[in-house]
């Protein structure tokens, strides 16, 4: 059986059946055509806008098997997509007709709990790296969203409810372990390849495939003072006020997140403002519980609650708070803003854009990040903007394909609008499929981005890791 391949020049290869069976003979994973019976749900990604069919999958259990990959599409000059979590925006673990490679069976942790840190493999959730680290106290700096792939978070930059007291995700790597264009097993660090190691702390998937993460790990809970407080839609120009307060003069171990949306039917919310508008604010306080409760107290004044489920959690169960609102298989479209404060202006405008929901599913977010972020020079790693304080995320999400371009209309207006609150950045894990090359400047600065370029053309020169928010080489 031959099989059709994409190459990066948009031709054509031939995998003949000798090529294949060659192939399988040093890959321990499973290798999926089209007509596979797990070929289908392996495609699959969280946001449903992404609907591409690979002309093959090979799914690896270990780096060796990354390195049999990597060699096959760099033999044949194959389309490539690298998957691990499948949960970023734009789908960029799928390519059409070209070669997928699927890191999402690599899910070991080994915790080094003298030493305060984790070795993860790159197929490794949120959820997994947790769970081992909250067994000895601690945790990495990683994401919201349990089900989000370790992977894409950390090379694109990565934060989290621990960013505002240790950085970004990136900035807590000691090393990687890495497989080149040239399908070569290498370690990179401040001591090994230390150009490399700056490219990956930020830089995205454009210089090698990580297969291994080492984070620095650092004390928390396994209980934390967090939850979730909300407001009738009314109150959300109050309730923005407060949390522009609030947040400004927050310590470093509370972290908290606004959110803008029609309320779910979610149990925490009384049945009676279900469907309704409704302002709510995240919180999770990493340090004292005490303190933790008394800083949440001011926010309890704020107009009248209709729920408050800010309590002392486990620190896992406050990981997967938001897990609910973001499943697998609805369609997803963000546009996002870094921004410097949460001013007046910008409160206006959320508002008047909550009115405007399109999809009871889509939200507005306002992430607190600053901290210790803010002291590293803009050099320190690619993912930069070191300017900003909050992230702004305006998430389109719905349910069927006939409402795409209401929903899309929606967060590109809402965009549109709060650009000149904005620093002018963006996170690159948060760009589209339609984001091109001004958004990706945006995510980078000019100098960054020239010297991301460099190190493009030294590591990867061919373009094989081209299936990525792509600098050029």
């Amino acid at each position: 059986m031959t099989i059709e391949l994409k190459r990066l020049d948009g031709n054509t290869a031939a995998l003949s059946a000798e090529d294949l069976q060659a192939f399988k003979a040093g890959f321990k994973g499973a290798v999926l055509a089209p007509d596979d019976p797990a070929y289908e749900e392996t495609r699959k990604v969280w946001n449903a806008m992404i609907d591409r069919r690979p002309g093959l999958i090979v799914r690896c259990t270990g780096t060796v098997d990354v390195v049999q990959a990597v060699r096959l599409a760099r033999a044949h000059g194959l389309l490539m997509s690298v998957r691990s979590g499948g949960h970023n925006i734009a789908g960029l673990a799928v390519c059409e007709g070209g070669l997928m490679i699927d890191l999402s069976l690599m899910r070991g942790v080994f915790v080094d709990p003298r030493g305060r840190s984790a070795r993860a493999q790159a197929g490794c959730t949120l959820a997994d790296l947790d769970r081992e680290t909250q067994a000895h106290g601690l945790a990495a700096v990683m994401g919201f969203v349990s089900a989000t792939g370790i992977a894409g978070l950390t090379v694109g930059g990565g934060f989290g409810y621990l960013t505002r007291k240790h950085g970004w995700t990136c900035d807590t790597l000691l090393g990687l372990e890495v497989v080149t264009a040239e399908g070569h097993i290498v370690r990179a660090s401040a001591d090994e390849n230390a150009e490399l190691f700056w490219a990956l702390r930020g830089g995205s998937g454009n210089f090698g495939i990580v297969t291994s993460f080492d984070y620095r790990l650092f004390p928390c809970g396994p209980e934390i003072y967090g939850g979730a407080l909300a407001w009738r839609g009314e109150d959300a120009r109050q309730v923005l006020d407060a949390y522009r307060e609030f947040s400004a003069a927050a310590p470093r171990e509370l972290t908290s997140v606004a959110v803008l949306r029609r309320a779910p039917p979610a149990p925490w919310l009384p049945k009676e403002v279900h469907g309704q508008f409704i302002a709510a604010i995240f919180i999770c306080h990493s340090g004292d519980l005490a303190e933790g409760e008394r800083l949440v107290n001011t926010l309890r004044g704020v107009g009248k609650p209709v729920a408050d489920i800010v309590t002392r959690r486990p620190y896992t169960q406050m990981q997967s708070l938001l897990d609910a609102t973001q499943p697998k298989g609805r369609r997803y479209y963000w546009k996002s803003h870094y921004l410097p404060r949460v001013s007046a202006e910008l409160s206006d405008l959320a508002v008047e854009h909550l009115g405007k929901l399109v999809s009871p599913h889509s939200a507005i977010l306002m992430f607190q990040i600053g901290g210790a972020l803010n002291e590293l020079p803009a050099g320190h790693s690619p993912v930069g903007n070191r300017d900003a304080a909050y992230v702004l995320n305006i998430a389109g999400s719905w349910e069927k394909p006939e409402d795409d371009a209401a929903n899309i209309a929606w967060a590109r207006a809402a965009f549109e609008a709060t650009r000149g609150c904005s620093t002018g950045g963006t996170y690159v894990n948060f760009l589209t499929e339609d984001d091109g090359a001004e958004r990706i400047a945006a995510a980078y600065g000019p100098a960054t981005l020239h010297r991301l370029a460099a190190l493009k053309a030294r590591f990867d020169p061919e373009g094989l890791f081209n299936h990525t928010k792509r600098v050029s080489g």
